[in-house]
């Protein structure tokens, strides 16, 4: 296999640092504020899900939205969507060479990436025209953020098994039940929904696909307190909630066919979350001191640095493999949930050693944390939601077993039931 750019890749990679050294700062320049500087954080600060705080919450949407202006300006906010609504009209292979690219770069992400990775395409496959035009441009600008309304109590990584009722009224419909784990429901403008529109048929065909507005009557949101001080998740509530039958994409039914779509993007979407990594713990090991010195000339320490070294590069010729797929016009396989599952357990790993390491000052979680701004404490907190969000560990192995190692699948009985026979709590 050959990596490097072809003339054109390296002319577009000349291209995007161009515009991210005039709009962005690189994160290399972060670790080395000095102590007191109020300036951003070399973690994920930039995303939702570290926010503290209903006037921090505010100041970060608003230059989430002004980054994501420029890089609609620029082209580069939707490199893979046609230029007809406002994307680049590029490549695969240009999309991941912008991602390698602007991941050495801090910048305010993780707000419009579910619309323009996930609901987006799903419109674009399965939507009206007019909704096309309406919805898609200011996808692309931030103008419009929508959110993913999947999960429910009852129905997490089992997707099929969601409760919430679709009741068709004239040229209405009427919605009734609970969503859950829906991030930015509190500040999303719209979120693309299925909901169970036909109990007595099978579990996987009786559901239809809806995009809501989220400030229609009947729609509340309540964001969950996380642990780390942040509330990014929400619990949705829809009461009577009714929608024209014009906001239905897809067939009455068709649900699940579209949901595919959405699940599908979902897994190229968060197939290479970011987060910890070697390089972020060999920079710490450099400046935490344990018992015997710097932790980096301890030996114990630099064993588990090997093995993550080692995961790494591991992870890396994985991503290879998506690359060339992409850079065929192919679609990647399920490799992409091995680089999920190993990166996100990884991250979790990495944070909870570097945290032990700064022994009791790892219990310290504010800005200004000398050990690169807050990163570990930071990343402790998210890694556990990164392995649930896109398919838990669990889901993700089934997918290797059956799909990549060509195991049998386990017998399921519920394919062959209606959804109101099947034995729940209830019954």
């Amino acid at each position: 296999m050959d990596f490097n750019d072809t003339p054109q890749e390296a002319e577009f990679r000349k291209k995007v640092r161009s515009f991210l050294e005039a709009n962005a700062e690189k994160r290399s320049t972060l670790a080395a504020k000095p102590k007191g500087d109020s300036g951003s954080s070399i973690s994920s600060a930039g995303a939702p899900e570290t926010v503290k705080g209903e006037d921090a919450a505010k100041v970060a949407l608003d230059n989430a939205k002004e980054w994501q202006r420029k890089k609609a300006d620029a082209g580069f906010a939707a490199i893979l969507w046609p230029k007809e609504f406002g994307g680049y009209g590029g490549t695969p292979i240009e999309q991941v060479i912008y991602a390698q690219e602007e991941h050495d770069y801090f910048v305010h992400s993780g707000y419009f990436e579910i619309g323009i990775g996930m609901l987006g395409p799903t419109m674009m496959a399965w939507g009206k025209d007019e909704d096309k035009k309406r919805f898609l441009p200011k996808m692309i600008t931030g103008e419009e953020i929508w959110c993913q309304l999947f999960s429910e109590p009852s129905a997490g990584s089992d997707l099929a098994g969601i409760r919430m009722k679709a009741e068709k009224d004239g040229d209405e419909w009427v919605l009734n039940g609970q969503k859950v784990w829906t991030s930015g429901a509190h500040f999303a403008d719209y979120g693309m929904i299925v909901a169970r529109s036909d109990p007595t048929a099978l579990k996987h065909k009786g559901l239809t696909y809806f995009y809501v507005d989220m400030k229609t009557p009947g729609i509340e949101a309540k964001p969950i307190k996380q642990i780390s001080g942040s509330a990014n998740f929400n619990e949705v509530f829809f009461n009577d909630v009714r929608i024209p039958d014009s906001q239905r994409i897809g067939a009455e039914g068709d649900g699940w066919k579209v949901s595919l779509t959405t699940l599908m993007n979902e897994r190229l979407a968060v197939g290479d979350p970011p987060g910890l990594d070697f390089d972020q713990i060999f920079e710490a090991s450099k400046e935490i001191e344990v018992e015997d010195g710097l932790a980096v000339k301890n030996s114990e320490v630099r064993q588990k640095m090997a093995d993550w070294y080692i995961q790494s590069r591991g992870l890396q010729y994985t991503k290879y493999r998506s690359m060339t797929a992409l850079s065929k016009g192919q679609t990647p396989g399920p490799e992409l949930s091995i680089s999920k599952l190993v990166t996100a357990s990884k991250m979790q790993d990495v944070s909870s050693y570097a945290l032990d390491l700064m022994d009791m000052s790892g219990m310290v979680h504010q800005d200004q944390n000398p050990i690169l701004k807050n990163l570990f404490q930071n990343g402790y907190f998210f890694s556990a939601a990164m392995r649930i969000a896109g398919g838990t560990d669990e889901v993700l192995r089934n997918i290797i077993a059956e799909r990549v190692l060509g195991l049998p699948q386990d017998e399921r009985s519920d394919k062959k039931l209606p959804f109101n026979e099947l034995p729940s709590g209830k019954n």
